[in-house]
């Protein structure tokens, strides 16, 4: 085997090899860490574990299963809708006429520019019009931990919720501080009714890596003055 030969299967190896990088890869995220949370260890009298009760998992009888714990999940149902509409339009004129002649008056030498009549103008127009329209909208159903709870009670959620494609992976990934007032008798609030939400929807695989640009065309785009 030729030494070109090997070359090319080096790198041939190694291109492959970094394309299974980017494959699998995690996308990088922005939601507040971590994204999940052990729950605290809690006693309540009795300290004995019985038949039926367990010191771990035990709530007050007043208590319902709505989460106020760290460690506790609930679930979010991500309703985001969003709409938005901008048009402008701007128009300027101007134009200045200006007229000049020359007298007839005896007497003054170059009489063959008497009588003449100069005039000049100028006109300027612009007109200027712009129109954007923007919507989103996002529907779907994750549950997330309690990652921390606040001196006012309210909770600090975050969640990842990942989905294995024959093409790839997707990541559903929500964040945000729930006001316990809201969530319902089912253990559920609306992503509408999140403080500070971050929601993603990432994903990847080959046909994300495609949209991506390469670095070196990154590279060029940066500093090319054109």
């Amino acid at each position: 085997m030729g030494e070109a030969m090997k070359n090319l299967i080096c790198i041939a190896v190694l291109a492959g090899a970094l394309a299974g990088c980017v494959t699998t890869a995690v996308p990088p995220t922005a939601v507040h860490q971590p994204m999940t949370a052990r729950p605290e260890s809690r006693s309540y009298a009795p300290q004995t574990n019985g038949a039926i009760y367990n010191v771990a998992s035990a709530r007050p009888l007043f208590e319902d299963r709505r989460a106020r714990f760290i460690g506790d999940t609930i679930t979010i149902n991500i309703t985001e809708k969003t709409q938005a509409s901008k048009i402008s339009e701007n128009k300027a004129e101007r134009s200045h006429t200006v007229d000049a002649s020359v007298p007839s008056v005896v007497g003054l030498p170059f009489k063959g520019a008497q009588g003449t009549t100069l005039s000049a103008s100028d006109s300027n127009k612009f007109g200027g019009k712009g129109q954007n329209n923007s919507s989103n909208d996002f529907t779907s159903t994750i549950t997330v931990t309690v990652i921390e709870v606040y001196p006012n009670g309210n909770l600090l959620v975050s969640g990842e919720k990942q989905i294995g494609l024959k093409e790839g992976e997707e990541f559903i990934r929500f964040s945000g501080v729930v006001n316990p007032n809201n969530i319902t008798a089912a253990n559920s609030v609306s992503s509408t009714q999140v403080a500070d939400a971050r929601i993603e929807y990432k994903a990847n695989g080959f046909i994300d890596s495609a949209q991506v640009m390469g670095w070196l065309g990154r590279f060029f785009l940066s500093f090319m003055p054109f």
